[in-house]
């Protein structure tokens, strides 16, 4: 684990340079760790593929003694050797062309049928990676290499609230609605980020996410929305970041 320098009151903890199960675990395992061993110190913890922040009170501590701190946290996270077990949550979504303008496209370039990628989705259990780039918007991963799509060439201008998207071997939910460039291949009806409640998002990071294929009259029941849902592409891409980051 490499320590470096975030900011005036940040220090970012490095584990791995590529992301896996094992490495998600130590991170989910350190995360836990650091509550509980210097909780009363921090402002906040940021977990994401190979790498966890953390924002400290610059006003009861430096970056020395968050360092030290964090070491202890690490050796006493070796000796106690408890792995943290996250959440496995369920997602419900639907699968209809009319809520999957990428699906049938997605299905066709990869050899296989409408009804095989939805299985092949709806089999695998996903990692909660990491959350951003919006509130909500929890990158999952690994997707099938089966059914694994790039980005689009030219991302949409808005993509719904509630489209369930796979780009590259990770899938996703988008929380909002937004520009992006993943390949829509259904709709899920679960608010993905409320604010008002506790907790505001449903999954966290090193949570398991499964996907559940619902009927168009469940999609409704639960609340969906099927009106207006997916929007052109953009003519061309601006420098948004929208290409790199949806």
């Amino acid at each position: 684990m490499k320590i470096q320098v975030a900011g005036e009151n940040a220090l970012i903890l490095y584990f791995a340079q590529s992301v896996s199960d094992e490495v998600s675990q130590n991170i989910q395992d350190m995360t836990m760790a650091l509550q509980t061993f210097v909780g009363d110190l921090l402002i906040d913890l940021v977990p994401s593929y190979a790498s966890l922040m953390v924002i400290f009170n610059p006003l009861r501590c430096d970056h020395l003694k968050v360092r030290q701190l964090i070491r202890q946290a690490s050796t006493k996270r070796v000796n106690d050797q408890a792995c943290v077990k996250g959440s496995v949550i369920t997602l419900p979504a639907y699968y209809g062309l009319e809520a999957a303008p990428d699906l049938q496209d997605l299905a066709k370039n990869a050899g296989l049928s409408i009804r095989q990628v939805i299985e092949i989705h709806t089999a695998m259990e996903y990692r909660v990676y990491a959350i951003g780039f919006a509130p909500g918007f929890a990158y999952l991963g690994e997707v099938d290499a089966r059914i694994a799509a790039p980005r689009l060439a030219t991302p949409r201008k808005k993509v719904p609230k509630g489209a369930v998207a796979i780009a590259d071997r990770q899938t996703a939910v988008y929380p909002a609605q937004s520009p992006g460039g993943w390949n829509l291949i259904g709709l899920c009806p679960q608010d993905m980020f409320n604010p008002n409640a506790k907790p505001s998002m449903p999954v966290q990071v090193g949570d398991k996410v499964k996907f559940e294929s619902i009927s168009r009259d469940e999609f409704l029941s639960l609340g969906g929305q099927l009106s207006g849902q997916v929007n052109e592409p953009l003519i061309e891409m601006k420098q948004t970041g929208d290409a790199c980051a949806t």
